[in-house]
């Protein structure tokens, strides 16, 4: 459909001036500052339409150009883009090599006079290991990093190479490493937090995986455990996921942040129920937020506290009460009669 509507006169104007209007009615309420994606299904798609794997992709970064701009004209300040896994260097030499080249020549084309940076004012980020990459692809990477550096408006995080396992374990490794440099270092949750590739971000608003498929492919885990993140699939092989399509994302995602103060849907309150006691007073019970629990471990503790005293009723003891209780009832029966 949208192929067809693409070859009349006007249209591209026409999709630029309504993600314009759209990024305007979206910044009058809440709107994602950190949004990451998961770039799944351009092989699937090239398949699919018969078409080489090669043009598969190239497709898939064209998706990724118009995606980007309706993020940016919403307000978002953050993009992290999976764009090639540590584990897609298994692939067959040939498709590894494309990627190479596609890599180089289109991640080059968004620095370009008039493209996606220089209008929306990005700093694009490599993040992962830029070791594993041969070297002319690197210093395309370094080039365009240096070619971004003084753009303050927005960031684009390009993930290439990369895995959330390699990322945690580099982060560990700094902690380890500068806390037997300094004995008075605290290692804890913030600690690994500060020495991720995203430290400079703001927290994971909304994390989207498109191509029909219920895992994170080693993505963000870290980043993507608050509950204040919402985690979104979509059906639709990347280069079919259309701007429209992330309107809808968007829409639901403020409406569940405006209306129920989280972007899930629900109450952000962990426990937020009220109990009615003896007298008839309502008690609210304290959430962990406000009691300054933060790990899982606290949270555990504070469930098993609240809820010892609905512990299930041991139905036998009470059957057998039961039971002594007519025996008792019957003798004493008799003994009146006598």
């Amino acid at each position: 459909m949208s192929d067809w509507l693409s070859t009349f006169p006007g249209y591209s104007q026409l999709l630029s001036t309504g993600k314009k209007v759209f990024g305007r009615i979206i910044q009058t309420g809440p709107t994602p500052q950190h949004v990451g994606i998961v770039m799944d299904g351009n092989r699937r798609y090239a398949k699919s339409h018969k078409i080489e794997i090669k043009e598969g992709h190239n497709r898939g970064f064209e998706a990724m150009a118009k995606i980007l701009e309706l993020l940016y004209e919403c307000g978002v300040k953050y993009a992290t883009m999976y764009a090639f896994s540590i584990e897609n260097f298994k692939r067959p030499k040939q498709e590894v090599n494309w990627l190479m080249s596609l890599a180089k020549s289109r991640i080059i084309e968004m620095t370009q006079h008039g493209e996606l940076c220089e209008k929306y004012g990005i700093r694009v980020q490599i993040v992962g290991d830029t070791y594993m990459l041969p070297e002319d692809v690197r210093s395309i990477l370094d080039k365009v990093e240096d070619m971004t550096k003084n753009n303050k408006r927005a960031v684009l995080n390009i993930c290439f190479p990369y895995t959330s396992r390699y990322e945690m374990t580099q982060a560990v490794r700094s902690v380890v490493d500068k806390s037997s440099k300094d004995r008075d270092f605290i290692i804890d949750e913030s600690a690994i937090e500060d020495h991720l590739y995203t430290s400079d971000a703001p927290p994971l608003d909304l994390l989207i995986r498109t191509s029909g498929t219920y895992r994170l492919s080693d993505f963000l885990l870290w980043q993507c455990v608050p509950s204040s993140c919402a985690v979104v699939f979509t059906k639709k092989l990347w280069p079919d996921f259309t701007p429209w399509d992330l309107c809808k994302i968007l829409v639901f995602w403020s409406f569940n942040k405006y209306w129920y103060g989280n972007s899930n849907g629900y109450s952000v309150s962990y426990k937020s129920t009220a109990e009615e006691d003896d007298v008839g007073s309502i008690k609210n019970d304290v959430t962990p937020s406000s009691s300054g629990m933060s790990t899982g471990f606290d949270r555990y503790l504070y469930d098993y506290d609240t809820n010892s005293d609905t512990t299930p009723i041991d139905t036998r003891d009470s059957e057998s009460t039961a039971e002594q209780e007519t025996i008792i009832s019957d003798n004493s029966e008799q003994k009146s009669a006598k």
